[in-house]
């Protein structure tokens, strides 16, 4: 089943999320590399695509896990979690309706 994966980073955060990124972005590599990743992405703190040093409020993640508990262990072993950048993980049954 698909999870969605709503996270909310603390403030001020940001240097952080750039010092783990890429131990981030290999977890992910993995999901995709395995068909499970539908789509993921950080939630700029303003309106552009590059906030700079406004950063970002956020992730969001949608991607296939066994089940509710499955994703809920991934979603807190992300480096993002265990660095603090996420203050907030919401873990919730996703289901896709489109694109088809």
């Amino acid at each position: 089943m698909l999870y969605a994966i709503i996270a909310h980073d603390n403030e001020n955060s940001l240097d952080q999320r750039l010092a783990v990124r890429p131990d981030h972005l290999a977890r992910l590599t993995q999901l995709q590399n395995e068909g499970r990743l539908v789509l993921a992405g950080p939630l700029p703190a303003i309106d552009s695509n590059d906030p700079g040093v406004a950063g970002f409020t956020g992730s969001l993640i949608v991607a296939e896990f066994a089940d509710l508990a499955s994703a809920q262990a991934w979603a807190d072993a992300d480096p993002y979690r265990v660095a603090g950048v996420y203050r907030a993980v919401d873990v919730k049954p996703f289901r896709k309706v489109f694109p088809a």
